[in-house]
Protein backbone atom coordinates (compact mmCIF):
# COMPACT_ATOMS: atom_id res chain seq x y z
CA UNK A 1 0.00 0.00 0.00
CA UNK A 2 1.19 3.53 -0.35
CA UNK A 3 1.39 5.23 2.78
CA UNK A 4 2.11 8.38 4.72
CA UNK A 5 3.10 8.98 8.21
CA UNK A 6 3.15 11.82 9.74
CA UNK A 7 6.34 11.99 11.73
CA UNK A 8 8.87 9.07 11.10
CA UNK A 9 12.01 9.37 12.58
CA UNK A 10 11.46 9.66 16.25
CA UNK A 11 10.68 6.38 18.40
CA UNK A 12 7.14 5.36 17.94
CA UNK A 13 7.09 6.84 14.03
CA UNK A 14 10.36 5.15 13.16
CA UNK A 15 9.21 1.80 14.48
CA UNK A 16 6.01 2.07 11.96
CA UNK A 17 8.19 3.31 9.37
CA UNK A 18 10.65 0.28 9.88
CA UNK A 19 7.37 -2.20 10.47
CA UNK A 20 6.09 -0.56 7.03
CA UNK A 21 8.66 -1.09 4.98
CA UNK A 22 9.87 -4.35 6.27
CA UNK A 23 6.29 -5.59 5.14
CA UNK A 24 6.50 -4.34 1.57
CA UNK A 25 4.94 -1.47 1.88
CA UNK A 26 5.18 2.04 -0.13
CA UNK A 27 6.43 4.71 2.79
CA UNK A 28 6.32 8.08 2.59
CA UNK A 29 7.27 10.06 5.64
CA UNK A 30 6.47 14.32 6.46
CA UNK A 31 8.11 16.01 8.71
CA UNK A 32 10.99 18.99 9.29
CA UNK A 33 13.43 17.24 8.07
CA UNK A 34 15.55 18.16 11.18
CA UNK A 35 15.98 14.87 12.99
CA UNK A 36 18.70 12.12 11.47
CA UNK A 37 17.40 8.83 11.50
CA UNK A 38 18.37 4.87 10.05
CA UNK A 39 15.40 4.76 7.10
CA UNK A 40 14.63 1.98 5.57
CA UNK A 41 15.62 2.15 1.80
CA UNK A 42 13.06 3.35 -0.52
CA UNK A 43 11.33 5.75 2.45
CA UNK A 44 10.18 9.11 0.67
CA UNK A 45 10.48 12.22 2.58
CA UNK A 46 8.68 15.51 2.66
CA UNK A 47 10.04 18.32 4.45
CA UNK A 48 7.69 20.27 6.39
CA UNK A 49 6.73 22.23 9.65
CA UNK A 50 3.01 20.93 9.67
CA UNK A 51 2.31 23.92 12.05
CA UNK A 52 2.57 26.30 9.29
CA UNK A 53 -0.76 25.21 7.46
CA UNK A 54 -0.13 26.79 4.06
CA UNK A 55 3.27 25.11 3.96
CA UNK A 56 1.41 21.75 5.08
CA UNK A 57 -1.17 22.18 1.78
CA UNK A 58 1.32 22.74 -0.64
CA UNK A 59 3.30 19.78 0.10
CA UNK A 60 0.64 17.40 0.69
CA UNK A 61 -2.46 18.64 -1.30
CA UNK A 62 -3.80 17.03 -3.67
CA UNK A 63 -1.83 13.88 -2.93
CA UNK A 64 -3.81 10.49 -2.11
CA UNK A 65 -2.44 7.68 0.09
CA UNK A 66 -4.02 4.24 1.11
CA UNK A 67 -3.44 4.68 4.20
CA UNK A 68 -2.07 7.75 6.96
CA UNK A 69 -0.89 7.15 10.23
CA UNK A 70 -0.40 10.45 11.98
CA UNK A 71 1.51 10.27 14.95
CA UNK A 72 2.72 13.93 15.20
CA UNK A 73 -0.69 15.70 15.44
CA UNK A 74 -0.91 17.32 19.17
CA UNK A 75 -3.81 19.86 18.36
CA UNK A 76 -7.69 20.44 17.09
CA UNK A 77 -6.31 22.07 14.35
CA UNK A 78 -3.31 19.57 13.03
CA UNK A 79 -6.28 16.80 12.98
CA UNK A 80 -8.53 19.28 10.90
CA UNK A 81 -6.15 20.04 8.76
CA UNK A 82 -5.44 16.34 7.95
CA UNK A 83 -9.35 15.85 7.67
CA UNK A 84 -9.31 18.69 5.53
CA UNK A 85 -6.50 17.88 3.07
CA UNK A 86 -7.40 13.80 3.43
CA UNK A 87 -11.09 13.38 3.01
CA UNK A 88 -11.75 11.32 0.28
CA UNK A 89 -7.97 10.89 -0.86
CA UNK A 90 -7.50 8.09 2.03
CA UNK A 91 -8.93 4.58 2.93
CA UNK A 92 -7.83 5.24 6.26
CA UNK A 93 -6.46 7.92 8.36
CA UNK A 94 -5.41 6.72 11.80
CA UNK A 95 -4.82 9.27 15.24
CA UNK A 96 -1.98 8.21 17.69
CA UNK A 97 -3.93 9.29 21.13
CA UNK A 98 -3.64 8.83 24.97
CA UNK A 99 -4.43 6.73 27.74
CA UNK A 100 -4.10 9.83 29.33
CA UNK A 101 -7.66 10.65 28.55
CA UNK A 102 -9.26 8.94 30.83
CA UNK A 103 -9.93 9.27 34.27
CA UNK A 104 -9.01 7.78 37.55
CA UNK A 105 -10.71 4.53 38.19
CA UNK A 106 -10.07 1.93 41.07
CA UNK A 107 -12.02 -0.63 38.49
CA UNK A 108 -9.94 -2.19 36.42
CA UNK A 109 -9.06 -2.85 33.30
CA UNK A 110 -9.85 0.48 31.83
CA UNK A 111 -11.53 -0.21 28.47
CA UNK A 112 -12.56 2.23 25.43
CA UNK A 113 -15.87 3.04 26.74
CA UNK A 114 -14.08 4.67 30.35
CA UNK A 115 -14.99 7.92 31.19
CA UNK A 116 -12.42 10.88 29.77
CA UNK A 117 -11.17 13.32 32.57
CA UNK A 118 -12.24 16.47 31.52
CA UNK A 119 -11.74 18.18 34.71
CA UNK A 120 -8.90 20.37 36.07
CA UNK A 121 -6.96 17.57 36.45
CA UNK A 122 -6.10 17.30 33.08
CA UNK A 123 -3.32 19.38 31.22
CA UNK A 124 -3.29 20.63 27.96
CA UNK A 125 -1.90 17.61 26.36
CA UNK A 126 -4.84 15.31 27.24
CA UNK A 127 -7.19 18.31 26.74
CA UNK A 128 -6.22 18.11 22.91
CA UNK A 129 -5.70 14.75 22.59
CA UNK A 130 -9.57 14.42 23.56
CA UNK A 131 -10.95 17.34 21.44
CA UNK A 132 -8.92 15.62 18.17
CA UNK A 133 -10.47 12.34 18.93
CA UNK A 134 -13.97 14.29 18.96
CA UNK A 135 -13.19 15.88 15.47
CA UNK A 136 -12.62 12.73 13.99
CA UNK A 137 -15.45 11.13 15.59
CA UNK A 138 -17.95 13.51 14.17
CA UNK A 139 -16.10 12.91 10.86
CA UNK A 140 -16.95 9.59 10.42
CA UNK A 141 -20.23 9.87 12.04
CA UNK A 142 -21.13 12.43 10.00
CA UNK A 143 -19.24 11.67 6.34
CA UNK A 144 -17.61 8.03 7.20
CA UNK A 145 -14.27 9.38 6.99
CA UNK A 146 -12.16 6.55 7.33
CA UNK A 147 -10.57 6.82 11.19
CA UNK A 148 -9.31 4.95 13.91
CA UNK A 149 -8.00 6.48 16.70
CA UNK A 150 -4.93 4.32 19.11
CA UNK A 151 -4.74 5.25 22.52
CA UNK A 152 -1.19 4.21 23.38
CA UNK A 153 -0.23 4.30 27.01
CA UNK A 154 3.60 4.40 28.37
CA UNK A 155 5.86 2.62 25.76
CA UNK A 156 8.79 1.12 26.09
CA UNK A 157 11.92 0.25 24.26
CA UNK A 158 14.95 1.43 21.70
CA UNK A 159 14.68 5.10 20.89
CA UNK A 160 12.67 6.58 23.33
CA UNK A 161 12.80 9.56 23.39
CA UNK A 162 11.73 10.41 27.19
CA UNK A 163 14.66 8.67 28.77
CA UNK A 164 13.48 9.64 32.32
CA UNK A 165 11.60 6.36 32.09
CA UNK A 166 13.66 2.89 31.43
CA UNK A 167 17.10 4.49 30.76
CA UNK A 168 17.11 6.66 33.83
CA UNK A 169 16.14 3.15 35.54
CA UNK A 170 19.40 1.61 33.99
CA UNK A 171 21.50 4.49 35.12
CA UNK A 172 20.94 4.23 38.76
CA UNK A 173 21.46 0.20 38.73
CA UNK A 174 25.02 1.25 36.66
CA UNK A 175 25.68 3.95 39.53
CA UNK A 176 25.33 0.98 42.33
CA UNK A 177 22.71 3.67 43.48
CA UNK A 178 19.74 2.63 46.30
CA UNK A 179 16.89 2.95 44.66
CA UNK A 180 13.51 4.79 45.65
CA UNK A 181 10.26 2.43 45.76
CA UNK A 182 7.05 4.61 46.49
CA UNK A 183 4.97 2.52 49.57
CA UNK A 184 5.25 -0.79 49.76
CA UNK A 185 5.98 -1.19 45.94
CA UNK A 186 2.92 -3.13 45.01
CA UNK A 187 1.19 -0.86 43.14
CA UNK A 188 0.58 -2.24 39.62
CA UNK A 189 1.59 -0.38 35.84
CA UNK A 190 2.10 -1.53 32.41
CA UNK A 191 3.70 -0.73 29.07
CA UNK A 192 3.79 -1.79 25.76
CA UNK A 193 7.01 -2.39 23.51
CA UNK A 194 7.49 0.00 20.56
CA UNK A 195 8.05 -2.65 17.95
CA UNK A 196 4.31 -4.56 19.16
CA UNK A 197 2.65 -1.01 18.59
CA UNK A 198 4.16 -0.60 15.80
CA UNK A 199 2.75 -3.72 14.51
CA UNK A 200 -0.61 -3.23 16.16
CA UNK A 201 -1.11 -0.18 13.86
CA UNK A 202 0.03 -1.52 10.64
CA UNK A 203 -2.70 -4.78 11.38
CA UNK A 204 -5.52 -2.01 11.74
CA UNK A 205 -4.09 -0.52 8.36
CA UNK A 206 -7.79 -0.61 6.31
CA UNK A 207 -9.60 -3.20 7.86
CA UNK A 208 -13.15 -1.59 8.17
CA UNK A 209 -14.20 -3.00 11.25
CA UNK A 210 -11.59 -0.90 13.03
CA UNK A 211 -12.95 2.67 11.31
CA UNK A 212 -14.72 5.16 13.94
CA UNK A 213 -13.55 3.09 16.79
CA UNK A 214 -10.53 3.62 19.40
CA UNK A 215 -8.09 1.22 20.83
CA UNK A 216 -6.12 0.74 23.57
CA UNK A 217 -2.51 0.02 22.70
CA UNK A 218 0.28 -1.29 25.31
CA UNK A 219 1.28 -4.30 26.53
CA UNK A 220 -0.20 -7.52 28.18
CA UNK A 221 0.89 -8.17 30.71
CA UNK A 222 1.69 -6.04 33.91
CA UNK A 223 4.56 -5.43 37.21
CA UNK A 224 4.47 -4.22 40.62
CA UNK A 225 6.65 -1.06 41.33
CA UNK A 226 8.75 -3.68 42.93
CA UNK A 227 8.88 -5.90 40.29
CA UNK A 228 9.69 -3.11 37.66
CA UNK A 229 12.79 -2.57 39.61
CA UNK A 230 13.55 -6.22 40.10
CA UNK A 231 13.61 -6.96 36.53
CA UNK A 232 15.75 -3.88 35.39
CA UNK A 233 18.32 -4.93 38.45
CA UNK A 234 18.39 -8.77 36.72
CA UNK A 235 18.29 -7.70 32.82
CA UNK A 236 21.54 -5.48 33.88
CA UNK A 237 23.33 -8.07 35.78
CA UNK A 238 23.29 -5.77 39.07
CA UNK A 239 21.03 -8.90 40.56
CA UNK A 240 17.95 -7.98 42.38
CA UNK A 241 19.45 -9.12 45.58
CA UNK A 242 22.19 -6.67 45.58
CA UNK A 243 20.25 -3.52 44.84
CA UNK A 244 19.30 -1.48 48.33
CA UNK A 245 15.59 -0.69 47.79
CA UNK A 246 14.71 2.40 49.87
CA UNK A 247 10.76 2.10 49.99
CA UNK A 248 9.30 5.67 50.82
CA UNK A 249 6.74 5.75 53.43
CA UNK A 250 3.25 6.02 52.35
CA UNK A 251 2.82 9.31 54.37
CA UNK A 252 5.59 11.13 53.08
CA UNK A 253 4.51 10.09 49.70
CA UNK A 254 1.38 11.74 50.12
CA UNK A 255 3.02 14.91 51.20
CA UNK A 256 5.11 14.77 48.28
CA UNK A 257 2.44 14.12 46.02
CA UNK A 258 0.68 17.09 47.06
CA UNK A 259 3.12 19.29 47.19
CA UNK A 260 3.04 20.00 50.81
CA UNK A 261 6.57 18.72 51.47
CA UNK A 262 8.75 20.74 48.22
CA UNK A 263 11.75 18.97 46.87
CA UNK A 264 13.94 20.77 44.68
CA UNK A 265 17.29 19.36 43.15
CA UNK A 266 18.34 20.85 40.22
CA UNK A 267 15.99 18.94 37.81
CA UNK A 268 16.26 16.01 36.19
CA UNK A 269 19.90 16.64 34.25
CA UNK A 270 20.20 17.30 30.66
CA UNK A 271 17.26 14.52 29.45
CA UNK A 272 14.60 15.80 31.68
CA UNK A 273 10.97 16.08 30.14
CA UNK A 274 9.91 18.18 32.95
CA UNK A 275 8.72 21.33 31.27
CA UNK A 276 9.97 25.06 32.31
CA UNK A 277 6.42 26.31 32.02
CA UNK A 278 5.09 24.05 34.57
CA UNK A 279 4.26 25.55 37.99
CA UNK A 280 6.40 23.67 41.07
CA UNK A 281 4.06 21.49 42.29
CA UNK A 282 3.42 20.01 38.44
CA UNK A 283 6.83 19.86 37.96
CA UNK A 284 7.71 17.96 41.28
CA UNK A 285 4.67 15.34 40.13
CA UNK A 286 6.42 15.09 37.22
CA UNK A 287 10.24 14.71 38.82
CA UNK A 288 8.28 11.90 41.40
CA UNK A 289 6.42 9.74 38.54
CA UNK A 290 10.44 9.04 37.65
CA UNK A 291 11.08 7.03 40.20
CA UNK A 292 9.12 4.58 39.15
CA UNK A 293 7.57 4.83 35.75
CA UNK A 294 4.37 6.39 36.25
CA UNK A 295 1.56 7.24 34.22
CA UNK A 296 -0.30 10.56 34.25
CA UNK A 297 1.17 11.76 37.48
CA UNK A 298 -1.86 14.64 36.92
CA UNK A 299 -4.20 12.09 37.31
CA UNK A 300 -3.10 8.86 39.43
CA UNK A 301 -1.77 9.14 42.69
CA UNK A 302 1.47 7.88 43.62
CA UNK A 303 -0.63 4.47 44.69
CA UNK A 304 -3.44 3.80 42.01
CA UNK A 305 -2.65 1.09 39.65
CA UNK A 306 -3.10 1.55 36.26
CA UNK A 307 -4.26 -1.26 33.94
CA UNK A 308 -5.47 -1.30 30.16
CA UNK A 309 -7.64 -3.89 28.02
CA UNK A 310 -5.89 -4.26 24.72
CA UNK A 311 -8.83 -7.18 23.83
CA UNK A 312 -10.74 -4.85 21.74
CA UNK A 313 -7.66 -4.60 19.35
CA UNK A 314 -7.28 -8.40 19.59
CA UNK A 315 -10.82 -9.07 19.08
CA UNK A 316 -10.62 -6.73 15.63
CA UNK A 317 -7.25 -7.46 14.16
CA UNK A 318 -5.89 -10.53 15.51
CA UNK A 319 -3.25 -8.68 16.94
CA UNK A 320 -0.46 -10.08 19.96
CA UNK A 321 2.12 -8.46 21.85
CA UNK A 322 5.01 -10.61 20.49
CA UNK A 323 6.94 -8.98 23.97
CA UNK A 324 6.93 -9.81 27.71
CA UNK A 325 7.78 -6.92 29.77
CA UNK A 326 11.33 -8.63 30.85
CA UNK A 327 11.84 -9.62 27.09
CA UNK A 328 11.09 -5.82 26.37
CA UNK A 329 13.59 -4.82 28.78
CA UNK A 330 16.04 -7.35 27.85
CA UNK A 331 15.79 -5.65 23.91
CA UNK A 332 16.32 -2.54 25.27
CA UNK A 333 19.07 -2.66 27.45
CA UNK A 334 20.79 -4.37 24.63
CA UNK A 335 20.13 -1.26 22.51
CA UNK A 336 21.12 1.07 25.56
CA UNK A 337 24.46 -1.01 25.72
CA UNK A 338 25.10 -1.08 22.03
CA UNK A 339 24.58 2.83 21.55
CA UNK A 340 26.85 3.37 24.53
CA UNK A 341 24.54 4.91 26.45
CA UNK A 342 25.65 3.38 29.50
CA UNK A 343 28.57 5.50 29.19
CA UNK A 344 27.29 8.45 28.15
CA UNK A 345 23.74 9.43 29.23
CA UNK A 346 23.87 11.91 32.37
CA UNK A 347 21.07 12.11 34.76
CA UNK A 348 20.74 14.51 37.89
CA UNK A 349 19.88 12.27 40.64
CA UNK A 350 19.84 15.07 43.38
CA UNK A 351 16.33 15.11 43.52
CA UNK A 352 16.05 11.61 44.33
CA UNK A 353 19.03 12.58 47.05
CA UNK A 354 16.72 15.02 48.80
CA UNK A 355 13.80 12.42 49.50
CA UNK A 356 16.57 9.58 50.34
CA UNK A 357 17.56 12.02 53.07
CA UNK A 358 14.27 12.51 54.00
CA UNK A 359 13.67 8.95 54.44
CA UNK A 360 16.51 8.06 56.15
CA UNK A 361 16.53 10.98 58.45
Amino acid sequence: MKVLVMGGTSFNGLALVRELAKTGHDVTICNRGKTDAALPRGVARVACDRTDAAAVRAALGGREFDAVFDISAYTPADVELMVELFRGRTGHYLFASSTVIYAPTNLLPITEGHPLDRGPRQNGYGANKILCEEILLREWRERAFPCSIVAFSMVFGPNNIIPDREQRMFARMLQGRKVLIPGDGTTLGMVGHVDDQARAMRMMMQNPRTFGRRYNLTGDDYYSDEGYVDTIAEVTGRGASNVEKVFVPPALMDRLWSGEVAVGGRGSGTTSTVRASFDARSQQLFKLQGLVQRLAPNLHHWNRSVLFSVERLKQDTGWRPEYTFTSAVEHTWEWFVREGLDRTREFDFSFEDEILALVER
